[in-house]
């Protein structure tokens, strides 16, 4: 990925006694040679010793391993309808929100329907279910293994990772060409790039299940190789290339995926260039003066996008620590920066009620847990990112029940005494 010469960026300070993520080697010695970019081995090492401590804890998560144990593997070449290419090994999705129009022949081409996900998107006949599920299992599967200590689940992530990745029979092509497709319209979309979200814990949790040594060599190469190409394919398709230029939420992921992905394929000058770009590009731009981000705003899930969207830029944050890169402390020259939307959207947390936007989710009582998780998620990252304790605080006045297929137990922030 070429570009011009990065701008000077002042070195990254970690705080006292947190561990440091060495760019493509990630937190690997500190995290007892796992090898993660966003899961900090201080979360990890909380959270096991929480599961130790609590047999009904550590059950909830063997029992959803065990379950895990029982599917897959997952392939893109099972699904019953094939994309435009011809070829089942490309991923194949329709977009969320486009629903067959009843008043033409077969429903095409389709319409769209702001924040109303079409059912078929989750069918047999694509692949966001399957991958989705295999994101899932490999995550639980990690963790459990993890903290639990039992191979057997390392093992069954490993399965599923060669027939995702690499056996030449099964694997997926490393492009999304046919992502969010729209049927009558388009045959995939660059939106569809945003897909790929589902990477982000299946990279942390072969971090995890490294020290068991249930990948080769050969594995690893394979699947380091996979993701190679498909930085190469984010950063110069005609999709990749449109979703680097959105002004959105799409545009803050595409950074934020490049820059996991990057560091996870030894591509360390990649992830150094998003990350030190990534103030100018997003940050100056998607963050108004009263720390809003407008474009989220206008949707009709004005909550989940605008949580959402903070989330991924404060990954990118996390991320940018490898390559010696502060976000969490930049500011433009107005004062803007990562902690302006923080403190815009704290008034909300826990008082969801008051949220003045539309969104359909939260007038739905079968999504308030969700809406609930959403609302945690930016403060809980926060509160390491700033090591204050005053995030961690606001992320529990939403309670909620956090499950072990959430995208990962984060351990309560606590200030040092």
């Amino acid at each position: 990925m070429s570009g011009p010469s990065l701008p000077p960026t002042a070195a990254f300070m970690p705080h006292d006694g947190q561990a440091v993520c060495h760019g493509s080697d990630g937190y690997g010695t500190a995290g007892g040679r796992a090898r993660t970019f966003l899961w900090r081995p201080e979360w990890l090492a909380a959270e096991k010793a929480s599961v130790a401590a609590d047999p009904a804890k550590a059950a909830a998560l063997r029992r959803a391993a065990d379950a895990a144990l029982r599917r897959g593997p997952y392939s893109v070449t099972d699904k019953t309808k094939t994309p435009a290419s011809g070829d089942t090994h490309d991923y194949y999705s329709i977009g969320p929100y486009w629903w067959p129009d009843k008043t033409r022949p077969g429903g095409e081409p389709y319409i769209r329907r702001d924040g109303r996900i079409n059912p078929e998107r989750g069918t047999e006949a694509f692949d966001l279910t399957r991958f989705q599920a295999l994101s899932d299992d490999v995550r639980v599967l990690a963790l459990a293994y993890h903290y639990l200590g039992d191979r057997k689940y390392a093992d069954h992530a490993a399965k599923l990772l060669r027939v995702w990745f690499v056996d030449p029979e099964t694997r997926m092509n490393p492009n999304y060409d046919y992502a969010q497709a729209i049927p009558g319209r388009t045959a995939g979309r660059a939106e569809g790039v945003i897909d790929a979200s589902r990477y982000v814990p299946v990279v942390e949790g072969i971090g995890l299940i490294g020290p068991a040594n249930v990948l080769s060599k050969h594995d690893h190469a394979a699947i380091e190789g996979w993701f190679r190409q498909f930085v190469t394919w984010m950063a110069t398709s005609a999709s990749g290339r449109t979703e680097r230029n959105k002004k959105n939420n799409h545009a803050i992921y595409y950074d934020m995926l490049l820059t996991q992905f990057a560091l996870f394929a030894d591509m360390d000058a990649v992830a150094r260039h998003v990350a030190a770009d990534f103030p100018r590009r997003r940050l100056a731009t998607q963050i108004d003066t009263e720390g809003k981000m407008p474009e989220e705003l206008t949707r009709t899930r004005s909550w989940h996008y605008a949580h959402w969207a903070l989330t991924a830029a404060l990954e990118e944050a996390t991320l940018a620590e490898c390559v010696g890169v502060d976000l969490w402390s930049w500011r433009a020259k107005d004062g803007r920066g990562l902690a302006d939307a923080l403190e815009w959207l704290a008034p909300y947390q826990g008082n969801v009620a008051d949220w003045p936007y539309k969104d359909i989710d939260i007038a739905d009582p079968a999504r308030a847990g969700r809406v609930a998780r959403e609302g945690r998620e930016p403060f809980r990252l926060a509160a390491w990112g700033y090591r204050d304790a005053r995030w961690e605080a606001l992320a529990d006045k939403e309670p909620v029940a956090i499950s072990v297929n959430d995208d990962y137990w984060l351990p309560p922030f606590e200030a040092e005494e």
